[in-house]
């Protein structure tokens, strides 16, 4: 069974634990949709806003040393958006209306995270070539120096006001 298919199952499942929870997406760090059940949303979209703010989350976590991404929540005036760590290469967003009991919505949006974590690790692996995760480990699918949901920082640039140094170290406008 192709892993779009597993995972929309689960999507479907954590649907019937949290009646509250209207939409659910997994996607991939890079915004890539995997599956989705969300009516009445752009799933490419709303990957796509996931991932960016999968980066921020990222950022702010280790601006702060407060550890790798595993949450975010986002409280609107007609509900939740949340989005749970699924795995290193994979990423599950949640909306639910605002009577969840966000308590729930957390445990089950953990478990659903763990599960398809697991899905696309296993299925990624068997695309490489490997065998699924209870018969072999495998290789983890991320950099390790670059977590979830980083870009490559890029150099900074010279500021306008500041003079270029020149070869012998001299530092004249040019």
């Amino acid at each position: 069974m192709a892993v779009e298919s597993d995972v929309l199952e689960e999507l479907h499942r954590l649907r019937g634990r949290v009646p509250q929870v209207t939409g659910s997406l997994a996607a991939t760090v890079d915004g890539l949709v995997l599956a989705h059940d969300a009516p009445g949303t752009e799933p490419e979209g709303l990957a796509a806003l996931t991932a960016a703010a999968l980066g921020v989350a990222h950022r702010m976590a280790d601006a702060t040393a407060r550890g790798g991404f595993r949450e975010l929540l986002l409280r609107g005036a007609d509900g939740y958006v949340a989005t749970y760590a699924a795995g290193p290469a994979a990423v599950l967003t949640l909306l639910a209306d605002g009577r969840v009991n966000v308590g729930r919505l957390h445990l089950e949006g953990r478990r659903s995270g763990a599960r398809i974590g697991e899905l696309v690790v296993d299925r990624l692996g068997q695309e490489r070539g490997r065998p699924p995760a209870g018969e072999h480990a495998p290789a983890p699918l991320a950099d390790p120096a670059r977590p979830i949901g980083t870009l490559p920082v890029r150099t900074p640039q010279r500021p306008a006001h500041q003079p270029m140094t020149q070869a012998g170290g001299d530092r004249r406008p040019t």
